[in-house]
């Protein structure tokens, strides 16, 4: 693509780095067919194509936003299914980061959407802030239905009760079983704490099982993604100096094999942390060397190598609908490893049709965009089905509370069934089922 950015535009670090990423489209057109909102819209400006567009005329405008492109890059998911499509190698992640943050500097939003996306980002990134707000949130579910209309998905997400904080929870070391094989850094996360706190139960017994040391470090938690994806970039940049910083100490002082997460969404943001911060004198050199530690679950898994499966499998649980999460296999290019995990384990993966489209959850999207988060969700759900599985597997928090309140087979994060199936206790979905 043709970019005519002058040499003062070009002087901004974030702009000449989406020119490059602008003049490696060709507009072929590849993306289209993956893309989850032109899937179901049908209009151009909803592709990646059009908002490549979109974002080139913006960005070259100056400080000129309009109110169109806000709402067409609004309704990208971020699921990335593009970039997997893509012949050119288009990196469609940075330009639409850099189009959010543009946006959130030059474009004046209602304060009512603008007090929106501040709460969301305060609240869904703190624990402390974000467990008292669900269990109000769960009182007032049931006037859903009379609340404003950008309220109302707030309530209707809410889960009707909320689990004490784990006593798992907190900076400590978890010692490896045996001898120690690895040692590393368990990201603690934020929404998932409060959400699901046995996803990450379930990490540490099963990482300690293999041989993992797992250090729970001091100062970690919130990648960043939630508020980086909402265009809020100081405080993303915050969130990762503090892991960094946290993790550093921890590489230093005990040595560190790898950071491990077990949230996709959150996963990618980390192995992106060089990216974000190669202009940050203090932190670039440390932030590359994070990201290249950093893994999802699964990969730190296959690299150990399971024990053998126990018999507490039954036989009415085998069947696994695997919803590869989009941060999963788009953002992180993982998808065969989960399920050959999940073989080893004993369960019969199952291969969900479409797997490459999203589910609408992308971390805010489903209170953000409601509509389309919800006709995104049916059709999985329809998807889901008909593979006729026993119960649902993905790697990511987020598709997790997306999926599970209307499945009618339980949601589970991959990891706790490979603790269940290597020794561990059910998963907590399958007792409440």
């Amino acid at each position: 693509m043709q970019t005519d950015f002058s040499t003062e535009q070009l002087a901004d670090p974030d702009t000449a780095e989406s020119e490059k990423v602008l003049r490696t489209c060709t507009h072929c057109g590849f993306c289209t067919a993956t893309c989850p909102t032109y899937v179901l819209l049908g209009d151009e400006l909803d592709s990646p194509r059009g908002r490549i567009y979109l974002i080139k005329e913006m960005l070259a405008s100056g400080d000129k936003v309009t109110a169109d492109t806000v709402k067409h890059v609004d309704r990208c998911l971020s699921c990335l299914a593009c970039m997997t499509t893509c012949p050119s190698g288009v990196n469609y992640m940075h330009l639409v980061d850099h189009a959010r943050r543009w946006i959130e500097q030059n474009y004046r939003r209602s304060w009512s959407e603008r007090a929106l996306r501040r709460l969301l980002g305060l609240v869904l990134s703190r624990p402390l802030l974000l467990r008292p707000a669900l269990r109000c949130a769960a009182f007032a579910k049931p006037l859903a239905r009379v609340l404003p209309g950008r309220i109302a998905p707030l309530f209707a997400l809410a889960p009707d009760s909320v689990s004490a904080a784990s006593p798992m929870d907190g900076p400590r070391v978890f010692p490896a079983e045996g001898g120690r094989r690895m040692r590393v850094a368990l990201l603690p996360g934020c929404a998932q704490r409060v959400l699901a706190p046995e996803i990450n139960e379930a990490t540490i017994r099963l990482l300690t099982r293999l041989g993992c040391e797992v250090v729970v470090a001091p100062g970690s938690g919130c990648c960043g993604a939630l508020v980086h994806h909402l265009g809020q970039e100081a405080a993303a940049l915050g969130f990762a100096r503090a892991n960094i910083a946290s993790w550093e100490r921890e590489r230093l002082s005990g040595g560190l094999d790898a950071i491990v997460i077990n949230a996709s969404g959150c996963g990618t943001t980390v192995k992106d942390y060089g990216f974000m911060l190669r202009e940050d004198s203090a932190y670039a050199e440390k932030a590359a060397r994070i990201a290249a530690l950093t893994r999802d679950v699964t990969e730190v898994i296959a690299t150990l190598g399971l024990t053998k499966p126990s018999s507490a499998i039954a036989a009415s649980h085998r069947r696994v609908a695997y919803h590869s999460a989009c941060s999963l296999q788009h953002g992180q290019g993982l998808h065969a490893g989960p399920k050959a995990l999940l073989a080893a384990a004993g369960f019969e993966p199952l291969e969900v049709r479409e797997g490459h489209l999203c589910c609408g959850s992308a971390g805010t999207y489903n209170i953000l965009q409601p509509e389309i988060a919800a006709a995104l969700l049916d059709r999985k759900l329809t998807n889901i089905a008909a593979t006729q599985p026993d119960l649902v597997a993905t790697g990511n928090i987020g598709c997790i509370t997306q999926l599970a309140p209307s499945c009618p087979v339980p949601v589970v994060h991959t990891v706790e069934l490979l603790d269940w199936a290597t020794g561990g206790p059910r998963p907590r979905a399958l007792r409440l089922d």
